[in-house]
């Protein structure tokens, strides 16, 4: 199947995952979600509707992935510099997710979804990290695709959280014996990072795992981004040539 083929299928909502797979789609995918902020700015809103908007934008995505048979997706939800923001907008960010929580897993659970958070927990509202603990708990055995939330998340932090578990264990090893260490050891490396709003830097965001990611960068700003955009990104995707530093 072409990818009009892919395009036309994804525009069709329906309950069921599509029977289709496409050989040269990612598998695992990783998004920046950004510009939410810049989306509400611009119409004069404050940035809380532009979360609000871009939590929208990603339950198409969640969708829009499962149909097309990403059997991973990681994305950046909230990192550890975005507690510089101001007072207001991170309050009512723990607020919209803990909402979000509550009103979305049960129906990724239905659709078979595995939730998984990435991130220091420590220093979250006690109500929102029981919430977390439910949510990985209540979809754990899901195997239609695993959604990896990155909160509270830096990719530096990761790696030296990793580095001092893996002093306390007296480890030895080397590079694929470390990766245990890391917030989600069952993570697969990103085969394509995709980021919206313009902006082309990592961003702190899965820098062990994304040594090796193919980079996708969109203008779209975050709560703008849907299944045409996606198509795109998986298009380029399917254009390049991995070869992992070999010729």
């Amino acid at each position: 199947m072409g990818w009009f083929g892919l395009l036309k299928n994804l525009r069709r909502r329906k309950s069921r995952r599509e029977d289709f797979l496409l050989t040269d789609a990612p598998r695992y995918v990783a998004v920046i979600m950004d510009g939410n902020g810049r989306w509400a700015s611009r119409r004069r809103l404050p940035a809380i509707a532009g979360h609000r908007e871009g939590a929208r934008a990603l339950k198409r995505t969640i969708r829009a992935a499962r149909r097309a048979g990403v059997r991973e997706l990681s994305v950046y939800a909230f990192s550890t510099e975005n507690w510089r923001r101001p007072e207001k907008e991170v309050g009512a960010l723990m607020e919209m997710f803990s909402e979000l929580i509550k009103k979305e897993v049960p129906e990724l659970h239905e659709q078979q979804v595995r939730v998984r958070f990435i991130g220091r927990r420590a220093g979250l509202p006690e109500g929102l990290r029981s919430q977390i603990g439910w949510a990985e708990e209540l979809t754990a055995g899901n195997s239609a695709m695993s959604l990896f939330v990155a909160f509270n998340y830096g990719g530096r932090a990761e790696i030296a959280d990793a580095a001092r578990a893996a002093a306390a264990a007296g480890f030895a090893g080397g590079e694929p014996e470390f990766s245990q260490f890391l917030y989600a050891p069952e993570m697969h490396d990103p085969e394509l990072l995709i980021r919206t709003s313009g902006e082309q830097r990592l961003s702190n965001f899965l820098l062990w795992q994304c040594a090796y990611s193919e980079l996708y960068f969109s203008d779209k700003l975050w709560p703008d981004f849907g299944p045409d955009d996606l198509v795109a990104a998986f298009a380029d995707f399917g254009n390049r040539s991995r070869r992992f530093g070999a010729r």
